[in-house]
């Protein structure tokens, strides 16, 4: 099954996209793509860098914390490259995979390089849903009836438990969750957490701006209380591991929250595409950092690969 999950996350992507469109008609994909102006793009990059300094200095809090260095500087365009890569293959974490087992070897510690990442993401997750929650009990999502449910955050908290219970089991598991749950301890600390907060809540107010310039590009003219808890609510669908760049459930969730909301399935729909590329316009930055980081690898191979001819030259000449 293991084998073959990455190919049904593609399949079970493809197959919403392909039944939104029929059911909506392809129209929706290329009003999405005449949407895209040069206002929108221009917004969506400086909304891109705000969000991505933002996410890398509770990177920075969080490695830091852990003992590991990292300078604001590298962990932006790391950073960068992570959500570039996240965009444009299917599985939407081997950015953030990449950036951590590759700060871990330069700094020593890989084990730790992943968990610094693991908890800088968790750490935004969590902040998500607690504005997720706040958003949904002063402005439920109309006409789709969600709201906070105690016996699902139960049911997901006991089968966090059973997991854990069942993985501590198993020694190289249970090492690992050792060493997870004492860096995370060491994150529990006044000098470390509210800012690690501050800037998670600041980063989900740039990807909520974003998602209004893509309901206002695809021509939806619903005013942000209407807005607020339908984005909200696909920001958290985003994180389904099922779709293609970032596209599939998430434009589902926005055809039916929209529809629901009267504010038109079809508008739902075309948001969703148009933030779909305003994403990846905004992660676009990106591919320089690939080049550059690139180019330098190429540059230090070429200058070992002269010292190593030196080296041979001189013992040649030595042996003569």
């Amino acid at each position: 099954m293991k084998k073959f999950w990455p190919w049904l996350r593609l399949v079970l992507a493809a197959g919403i996209l392909l039944a939104l469109g029929l059911r909506l008609g392809t129209g929706a994909f290329v009003d999405g793509l005449r949407a895209i102006d040069a206002f929108s793009v221009a917004a969506a990059l400086a909304i891109g860098l705000v969000t991505t300094v933002l996410s890398a200095g509770r990177w920075v809090l969080v490695a830091r914390r852990l003992g590991l260095p990292l300078t604001l500087r590298t962990a932006v365009g790391d950073y960068y490259r992570a959500q570039l890569v996240n965009a444009v293959l299917p599985a939407g974490v081997l950015g953030d995979v990449h950036r951590a087992i590759n700060h871990g070897r330069e700094s020593g510690d890989v084990g730790r390089g992943v968990r610094a990442v693991f908890f800088e993401r968790f750490a935004g997750q969590m902040v998500l849903i607690g504005i997720g929650l706040a958003v949904l009990l002063t402005h439920p999502a109309p006409g789709l009836g969600l709201a906070p449910d105690g016996t699902t955050a139960a049911l997901v908290l006991a089968g966090l438990v059973v997991a854990v219970v069942v993985g501590w089991r198993v020694k190289p598991v249970r090492k690992a969750l050792a060493d997870t749950l004492a860096d995370g301890i060491r994150l529990l600390s006044l000098k470390i957490w509210p800012a690690v907060v501050a800037l998670s809540a600041a980063a989900v107010a740039g990807y909520v701006a974003l998602f209004l310039v893509a309901a206002r590009a695809a021509g939806s003219d619903a005013t942000t209380t209407q807005l607020a808890p339908v984005v909200v609510l696909a920001l958290l669908i985003m994180a389904i591991p099922v779709n293609i760049g970032g596209f599939g459930p998430r434009e589902a969730f926005l055809a039916v929250a929209f529809g629901a909301a009267g504010l038109g399935a079809q508008h739902g729909f075309t948001t969703g595409i148009v933030y779909g590329v305003l994403a990846l316009i905004a992660a676009m930055p990106g591919a320089v950092v690939l080049f550059l980081s690139r180019r330098a690898k190429t540059e230090k191979g070429g200058v070992v690969a002269e010292r190593l001819g030196q080296t041979r030259e001189q013992e040649l000449a030595l042996a003569r």
